[in-house]
């Protein structure tokens, strides 16, 4: 399992357009790959689980990827946060 924490930097925190984005980019993978928030969780291949944890400009989130191809969905996952979140 690995795992990292980003602060989102859009000013408008998750919104529509990057969190489909990132459902894409997270479908890619076998791993499973969870995005957390103050206690919530969300399925990060699932639009309307990243989009309940209404993350906002500022706020931290953890991602947890674990599976078969893990270390190449956690390079992925992270270089997709870093640009478009």
């Amino acid at each position: 399992m690995k795992e990292f924490r980003y602060v989102i930097q859009d000013k408008e925190g998750i919104h529509a357009r990057p969190a489909g984005l990132l459902v894409l980019e997270a479908q890619k993978h076998a791993s499973e790959i969870t995005i957390s928030k103050t206690g919530k969780k969300g399925n990060a291949k699932k639009l309307f689980s990243v989009m309940s944890l209404a993350a906002k400009k500022g706020e931290e989130v953890t991602v947890t990827v674990e599976g078969s191809d893990e270390e190449q969905a956690f390079k992925s996952i992270q270089s997709f946060f870093k640009t478009n979140l």
